[in-house]
């Protein structure tokens, strides 16, 4: 179980899973924005299948909507990863490295302590 415990708390593999539920929130709003840029040249080119927000010539429209919801989604999906994973994460790692004792000192911080005792006296 210790086991277990230790390769859920790996570094590499919370930061993995974060980058993974951004990139694909990220891709919503990559989708979104593209498909504005293609209706708003379909409105200058002329085609008559695109959406209703932006008027632009001869009436053609391009839809605004999908690329601010993609935003509005991804801004959302980043603060509950934020708040909810990465911060607790980090508050956790913070914890557990202070409760660790430190490092044995070696022969040498062990003598060079010995030589500066010996040279105050």
């Amino acid at each position: 179980m210790q086991g277990f415990k230790e390769f859920l708390l790996r570094g590499n593999l919370v930061e993995l899973a974060v980058a993974f539920i951004i990139g694909t929130a990220f891709a919503a709003v990559v989708t979104a924005f593209t498909g504005l840029v293609l209706s708003i040249i379909a409105a200058i080119v002329g085609t008559p299948e695109v959406g209703k927000l932006l008027v632009g010539p001869a009436g053609h429209q391009a839809d605004l909507a999908p690329f601010i919801n993609a935003v509005i989604s991804f801004v959302i999906v980043g603060a509950v990863v934020y708040f909810l994973v990465v911060l607790p994460y980090n508050k956790f790692k913070e914890r557990k490295k202070i409760e660790e004792p430190e490092a044995a000192a070696t022969s040498e911080d062990l003598l060079v302590e010995i030589r500066d005792l010996l040279k105050t006296r």
